[in-house]
């Protein structure tokens, strides 16, 4: 049995007081590392990493502006601002589509639209025109239109491996949240589900018969059957759920494991939840990165790459950071500066495009491109707040 700090849960749990003041918190707050060559828990030697496939690329390359095609261009959700910016990961920024208010999660089809949860409605992009086709408007009544960590509206997002529907997770600011579906040909939602409390992650099963809703201050997954859309709850709390809202120890983003279709949700650079969604039942495994965790992204062959906000208590935690761990559990963790939020990875698996718009405050307007083989660490302005990025 795997062994965890004992001091984790007692330092990660905001007591009554903390509570009143941080209402909904639950992220920690990010604190500067310095960038270098990786930490290893892996073997010495080559990066048992860098040949790892990546997913295959979905769309088609938005032109550069002068008129060439750049492979691999970024695309990411400026949470900061009303827009996605496309990425050169050479040269930066090459431009900015207005999409709706504070832009969270994103998700390309293989015809290359992109689909945008904002906090008004999904957005739909053409990332070869680069302009905004349609805006369509939740049914979920989540209040006034805002800003910030806890504002109402789309939240995680993915596409049915078919794509014909869409599926977004819309937080309700002091509620459940719902899960809508939109249907891609008719550009509106034709059905909501109701799921738990902010669906920070959406994801769907490689057969698209089920969609898994991530819900951070519910400590749970809602899985819903794709065809009757009837959801069931699991809960996900390696840590037990006390502190309520208050606690620390939540799920943020799951990947769905290629090989089997088990969720992986990462917590604390301490365990990873690997839940069956058919049983309900989850197993721990022990990681190694000593740091809050946010999003999470696995490739083709299983390899699983999680972001690393930075610590919460920093007398036991350590900073911020990006893990890579092999389908058999070893694992390589690259030091980085400051917070971020989310990972993509290059098609051909050797790069990692690290988001550090981060949903607390300490976030900053750029990527970390995250070289696996070598270690080396670049960082590279792009967006405002970047939090979602695709490569396309």
């Amino acid at each position: 049995m795997p062994k965890f700090r004992r001091s984790s849960r007692a330092a990660r749990v905001l007591v009554p007081g903390a509570v009143a003041v941080v209402l909904l918190a639950g992220c920690a707050q990010g604190s500067g590392g310095t960038a270098s060559a990786a930490g290893t828990t892996a073997p010495a030697g080559a990066s048992p990493f860098a040949a790892s496939p990546a997913p295959r690329s979905s769309g088609a390359v938005p032109p550069a502006p002068d008129g060439t095609v750049v492979p691999g261009t970024l695309l990411v959700t400026d949470f900061g601002s009303d827009t996605v910016t496309f990425v050169d990961p050479a040269r930066g920024a090459t431009g900015s589509v207005k999409v709706g208010t504070a832009p969270y999660g994103l998700v390309v089809g293989g015809d290359g639209r992109a689909w945008v949860a904002t906090a008004e409605g999904v957005a739909v992009v053409d990332t070869a025109s680069r302009e905004r086709l349609a805006l369509i408007p939740y049914r979920t009544d989540t209040g006034p239109v805002t800003t910030g960590e806890y504002r109402g509206g789309g939240m995680g997002i993915a596409l049915a491996p078919d794509g014909r529907r869409v599926y977004v997770g819309v937080n309700v600011p002091g509620g459940n949240g719902t899960l809508e579906v939109v249907d891609t040909a008719a550009l509106k939602v034709t059905d909501v589900v109701p799921v738990g409390r902010r669906p920070f992650d959406v994801d769907v099963s490689r057969d698209g018969a089920e969609v898994y809703a991530t819900n951070h201050d519910s400590f749970d997954v809602t899985v819903v059957a794709a065809g009757t859309l009837a959801p069931r709850r699991i809960e996900v709390a390696p840590y037990g759920t006390e502190g309520g809202l208050g606690s620390w120890l939540k799920p943020h983003y799951t990947a769905v494991r290629p090989s089997d279709g088990k969720l992986l949700l990462p917590f604390e650079g301490e365990r990873l939840a690997v839940v069956d969604p058919r049983t309900g039942r989850t197993t721990i495994e022990r990681m190694t990165a000593n740091t809050h965790q946010h999003g999470a992204t696995v490739t083709a062959d299983g390899t699983l790459l999680t972001v690393g906000t930075g610590p919460i208590d920093p007398d036991v935690d350590e900073g911020p950071s990006l893990t890579v761990r092999t389908p058999g559990g070893a694992e390589r963790v690259y030091p980085l500066e400051g917070p971020h939020e989310s990972v993509a990875v290059s098609a051909d698996g050797r790069t990692a495009y690290v988001t550090g718009g981060f949903t607390r405050d300490g976030y900053w307007d750029g990527l970390s491109v995250v070289d696996l083989g070598t270690g080396d660490v670049r960082r590279l302005p792009a967006g405002s707040r970047p939090l979602g990025v695709v490569v396309l």
